[in-house]
């Protein structure tokens, strides 16, 4: 029977996160309510959306449905890409906060750097500060962030971000990313944890997960929570969401995580490049 405690990370302006979430990424608004509930149930106690998402609103009512309280629900957004300038992005925070209908955000995040537009990813973070200071959002930080451009905002502001949210799978560990956020006191979110499923037939991954009676996506999950990283896999199917969520009555040897380890590739990555990406929707 697995322990339904998911253990928090303390991040460094003290605030406290759930290691394990849940994710709406291309979780369809209408599908968003039911499947947000679902792991609210289930007992998932952090949610991911962001604006580009389109499913703010249907998170809120789903923390409003579930009739657990508001306090004890970690969620997080993300600032659209076309909002980066100072007054655009305040006014999308606005617009976050009006969808989720809630009175805080736990936690917000520059979704992308996009380094090719006019507007500078400095100014967008002063905004996101801003936003901080203002008492309505716990905790800022950023997504797809490299190296290069934390080392900016080190240089240029004040805040320091609490989380980097990139991509990590097996296939594409980025232990030197990793290690920097690490070495700065960041927290390294993992976003597509079983890379959009490509791991799933991974015999090795197989392997290890049937040592203990558990799935090559459990397996997968399990190594990035040894590794410290903070996860939130998605599913619309509740076995799927219940099974993702069964992490914690096991524990990987160290053997295991490094045959895992063993898996990153150099060219693992399957999302877009943060130092190229420069997508505005329209």
């Amino acid at each position: 029977m697995a322990t339904t405690t998911v253990p928090t990370i303390t991040l460094n302006n003290g605030v406290e996160i759930p290691q394990l979430g849940f994710g709406v990424f291309q979780i369809k608004p209408e599908d968003t309510v039911e499947a947000t509930r679902t792991a609210l149930e289930v007992g998932y106690r952090h949610i991911d959306t962001a604006e580009m998402y389109g499913n703010e609103a249907e998170v809120g009512e789903a923390v409003r449905q579930s009739g657990v309280p508001r306090e004890e629900v970690f969620v997080t957004s993300k600032l659209n890409n076309g909002f980066h300038a100072r007054d655009a992005a305040l006014k999308a925070f606005d617009g976050t906060m009006d969808a989720l209908e809630f009175d805080y955000l736990d936690l917000f995040l520059v979704h992308w750097p996009l380094p090719g537009i006019d507007v500078d990813y400095v100014e967008t973070w002063k905004a996101m500060e801003e936003i901080y200071r203002s008492g309505r959002v716990k905790a800022i930080g950023v997504s797809n962030f490299n190296a290069h451009h934390l080392n900016r905002l080190f240089a240029e502001t004040e805040v320091r971000p609490v989380v980097n949210q990139i991509e990590v799978h097996p296939y594409f560990a980025q232990d030197d990313l990793r290690a920097f956020n690490a070495e700065h006191e960041i927290h390294t979110e993992a976003w597509a944890p079983i890379a959009q499923g490509k791991v799933l037939d991974d015999p090795t991954l197989i392997r290890v997960g049937e040592r203990y009676g558990k799935s090559p996506a459990q397996a997968a999950l399990r190594w990035a929570v040894q590794r410290g990283d903070i996860i939130f896999p998605k599913s619309v199917t509740r076995s799927r969401v219940e099974q993702n969520f069964a992490l914690f009555d096991f524990e990987l040897t160290e053997d295991d995580m490094r045959e895992i380890d063993g898996l990153d590739r150099k060219d693992g990555r399957n999302g877009p490049n943060p130092d190229e990406f420069n997508y505005i929707p329209s």
